[in-house]
């Protein structure tokens, strides 16, 4: 995809990886959109981004979904660029959760990571379809590949969603729309509870990284640790995941 010129949505985008990406797509020459669910982060991440575009948007809510790319292609209708960044990560026992009362709370990884870029994605490719050039970006996760088993959700939402990537780039192959997906690994930011993820990548260095796969037209995009875990055969799949889980099996017991 070009790296300047463009207006971009991104979701997710008031903190973390998505405040990352927004930082350097308007570095490089871009107008840039995020939205979030808290209004409060978002005033915190204009400040630091003076002339960032903001808009407050549950997107767990099918509602707001709807208002928010009627919103979008509205008031810019130049926009060109879906990033899908919003997700949450939970960790947990699957023989002590309490899918009975508690169910609400873990099918809100499901409704983030998965119904909500589903939704947006295809919301915005008819009219990205329109366009000379355009990109949907979908955020997916190392997990992808390698489950993490502590975050049973949250690996099997970002493996729907590469799966959904892929068929995505095969049907707008004949378009004008490119679809790229950015793999992270572990990254030093707040996902799944601040603290968990000290020993991540350092942002800055992740999203410089990804942000040079974008300048070379990668279609799948890792980092660290999560770049050879794009091509894994099976064997090795299970013994990577096998490992991790020996290794962090204490966070949820």
């Amino acid at each position: 995809m070009k790296l300047s010129g463009n207006t971009i949505l991104i979701t997710g985008g008031g903190a973390g990886i998505g405040l990352a990406f927004a930082e350097r797509f308007m570095k490089a020459g871009n107008q840039v959109i995020v939205c979030g669910r808290r209004e409060e982060v978002l005033k915190q991440a204009q400040d630091k981004l003076p002339g960032l575009i903001t808009r407050v948007c549950d997107l767990n809510a099918e509602p707001d979904r709807l208002a928010l790319f009627e919103w979008v292609t509205a008031n810019y209708p130049e926009t060109n660029v879906l990033v899908n960044n919003a997700g949450i990560q939970q960790r947990f026992n699957l023989l002590k959760a309490d899918a009975r009362q508690n169910w609400s709370y873990y099918n809100q990884e499901i409704t983030t990571n998965i119904e909500a870029a589903f939704h947006l994605a295809m919301l915005f490719t008819p009219f990205f379809a329109e366009k000379e050039d355009a990109a949907i970006i979908n955020v997916t996760s190392g997990l992808a590949f390698t489950p993490f088993a502590v975050a049973p959700i949250y690996s099997a939402t970002k493996a729907a969603l590469h799966s959904f990537t892929v068929s995505l780039r095969h049907q707008l192959s004949e378009t004008p729309v490119e679809v790229i997906e950015v793999a992270p690994p572990a990254v030093n930011t707040d996902l799944g509870g601040a603290g968990l993820h000290t020993h991540g990548e350092p942002l800055d260095a992740f999203a410089d990284g990804i942000f040079k796969g974008l300048a070379e037209g990668k279609q799948e995009i890792g980092y660290g640790t999560s770049e050879a875990r794009l091509r894994m055969s099976r064997d090795e799949v299970d013994a990577y995941t096998a490992s991790m889980y020996q290794a962090s099996k204490g966070m949820i017991e």
